[in-house]
């Protein structure tokens, strides 16, 4: 089924009240469908992000996002959608980091940081040059998402990482997880924890990238951690924490990108993604507390 068809057939649905009102509007169902194409995937990758405390990780990936568009601009490809550029340079930054960090021994944050602040700091460079070729307020975008201008290309980008990303992660899930959990335990079991640890970085590389557009660079990272966080603290299990991730980031998704137009909020789709995680997280702990207190 091709995308035109799936947006026609939600429209049809919407004019005739099975589904919100609003998505009777090409453009919003094109949002919906990134949302939840998205979604999933960033909820199951998050719960090894926030097992193996990379959460600064991938909101420093995300931020090397804005240099990548600079970067692609500079060199001539569209503002609307640098992907050759983001991509290289994310999974560039991605892998020095990794690849420093096992050589230098310095710890995951010290490093991150230290590449961050060179990355920004080439961004800001990189956007001086550019001021006088382009809109310098189209980087909004990059910074805060821009979900409702997603077209056909973009929702193509997203469905091939999704595949691509679930294809590789689901067969070697638990070999990721146990790596993350216990290195050492990992090693004895013939689990190649280096390649695991390379795999994964890529793989939350590569995400982060394909999700810019819709949540943007500054908070990308966000959905990353907090659905799995909420998840983390009222899962029993490590399938209900799986499941639940995902459920909590595709429902943020789709709470962001619905709720500011059906309630005419003045908020970007991508904040409005981050508050809605954000709640989740906020009645999971309020739960849990609530569960100590009758338990005690």
């Amino acid at each position: 089924m091709s995308f035109e068809t799936l947006r026609a057939l939600l429209q049809g649905w919407a004019g005739a009240g099975y589904l919100p009102g609003s998505l009777t509007y090409g453009f919003l169902v094109n949002a919906l469908l990134a949302g939840l194409v998205i979604g999933p995937v960033l909820g199951g990758l998050g719960t090894l992000v926030v097992t193996k405390r990379l959460a600064f990780f991938s909101e420093a990936v995300g931020h090397a996002a804005l240099t990548g568009v600079a970067i692609g601009i500079l060199v001539g490809e569209p503002y609307t959608g640098p992907y050759g550029s983001l991509f290289a340079y994310c999974l560039l930054f991605a892998l020095l980091v990794n690849f420093m960090r096992n050589r230098t021994g310095l710890t995951s944050d010290t490093l991150i940081g230290v590449f961050l602040s060179v990355s920004l700091a080439l961004g800001a460079s990189l956007l001086l040059i550019l001021a006088t070729r382009v809109n310098i307020h189209i980087l909004e975008n990059v910074l805060f998402g821009s979900v409702l201008t997603v077209d056909d290309r973009d929702l193509t980008i997203l469905l091939v990482v999704a595949l691509g990303v679930t294809a590789l992660t689901l067969p070697l899930f638990n070999r990721l997880l146990l790596a993350s959990f216990n290195p050492a335990l990992a090693t004895v079991r013939g689990v190649p924890v280096k390649a695991m640890d390379y795999l994964f970085i890529l793989l939350v590389a590569v995400v982060t990238v394909a999700s810019v557009k819709i949540i943007g660079a500054i908070l990308v990272g966000a959905l990353l951690v907090i659905p799995a966080a909420a998840a983390r603290v009222v899962s029993t299990s490590l399938r209900g924490f799986f499941f639940l991730s995902i459920a909590f980031a595709t429902l943020s998704a789709i709470a962001g990108i619905l709720l500011p137009v059906e309630l005419t909020l003045p908020v970007p789709s991508g904040g409005a993604i981050i508050l809605a995680s954000g709640l989740l997280f906020l009645g999971a702990t309020l739960s849990r507390l609530a569960l100590r207190r009758t338990n005690a």
